[in-house]
């Protein structure tokens, strides 16, 4: 979680920087693409669509994803912060239950 404040102040800023190299430009524009294409539900509910988006524990979903993507949608950093922190706990519920319930229900039916 530290990194998540440093990726939606400086992401953007950084990104600028290096599609001005020809060396970088690939790389970043890529990375925009595989993020954008993430992000539709995301524009749509901002808030709830980034906490569902970081809360889902799937590869490609995630607080550094999401961040990544709240910074270049250009959601204000204190909604994506939020957003950001819902989505972690939801994330833990979710991987508790699965770490927790589903192997306590196992072992109760047997």
């Amino acid at each position: 979680i530290v990194p998540i404040p440093f990726i939606l102040f400086f992401i953007t800023p950084i990104f600028n920087w290096m599609k001005k190299t020809k060396l970088f430009r690939p790389m970043v524009e890529k990375l925009e693409k595989k993020s954008m294409a993430k992000s539709e539900q995301i524009q749509k509910y901002e808030f709830w669509g980034l906490a569902l988006f970081v809360g889902i524990p799937l590869p490609g979903t995630g607080a550094w994803t999401g961040a990544l993507i709240a910074s270049l949608l250009g959601i204000k950093t204190k909604k994506a912060s939020l957003a950001i922190f819902v989505g972690l706990i939801i994330a833990t519920i979710i991987m508790t239950f699965i770490s927790y319930g589903i192997p306590w229900f196992i072992q109760a039916m047997a």
